[in-house]
């Protein structure tokens, strides 16, 4: 795969997207990673922030430290030769997830959906490793694919009012986690005990773009002992 040339769009009047795709790839986010290491690098303390998403990198600069043909010219140099460091991406996260109804009550629709098991259903969505594409939503909510095909499942045409924080869930061709509670509309398959946004880590959120992650399986009492709240979804 080439290195790709990024279509500059104004997002404000310090604020560039820089359109790197036209499609949803798992293979695009190691460029981007790589294109936000070299940008960090060229624009050093003119950059105020640097937002990697799907297909796109959101660049806001300090005006007082650079001028709009300065930031140019720096995205140009910061692009010739680019080569991403590893086709993998960033770190890799096992999340221990506890499949079952009571706490997954579309693991069964899903099942309906894909002419599979339940078992199987758990089996293919714990069987691939997913990448991160983005955060948003929620602080911490990481949005992850793609899900295979036979897992693929609408969002509600109604979101629940609260969903309990871990809860496991698919939308269309993505998966993700709720790290905290919150209103929420994705298929849900079950709960992970693993927080995922706290103040104490590291860019606060556990998950971060580039980031592989799997789902582990565990039962009941390994969920509870790892400190899971298996309330009901009824019951919340």
């Amino acid at each position: 795969m080439s290195a790709p040339v990024p279509t500059l769009e104004i997002a404000g009047i310090d604020s560039l997207i820089l359109r790197l795709f036209d499609s949803i790839d798992e293979c695009n986010m190691p460029w981007i990673l790589a294109a936000s290491e070299r940008l960090r690098a060229a624009f050093g303390a003119a950059l105020i922030d640097l937002v990697p998403s799907y297909t796109t990198l959101l660049l806001h600069y300090d005006l007082q430290r650079v001028t709009a043909a300065q930031v140019r010219e720096l995205i140009a140099e910061a692009f010739i030769d680019l080569q991403p460091a590893s086709a993998e991406g960033g770190r890799c996260h096992d999340l221990p997830t506890w499949y079952d109804r009571s706490v997954g009550p579309e693991l069964t629709l899903v099942a309906q959906r894909s002419g599979l098991s339940e078992a199987q259903v758990i089996q293919r969505h714990s069987g691939r490793t997913y990448q991160v594409f983005a955060l948003g939503f929620a602080p911490g909510f990481a949005f992850m694919g793609l899900v295979e095909d036979a897992l693929t499942a609408p969002r509600l045409s109604t979101p629940r009012k609260r969903i309990a924080p871990g809860s496991v869930g698919i939308a269309e061709r993505q998966t993700a986690v709720y790290p905290a509670a919150s209103p929420g509309g994705w298929n849900l398959l079950g709960r992970c005990p693993t927080t995922l946004f706290d103040h104490s880590i590291d860019g606060y959120s556990l998950l971060q773009p580039g980031d592989r992650v799997r789902f582990v399986p565990i039962d009941h009492a390994e969920f509870i002992h790892l400190g899971g709240d298996d309330s009901p979804l009824e019951a919340l």
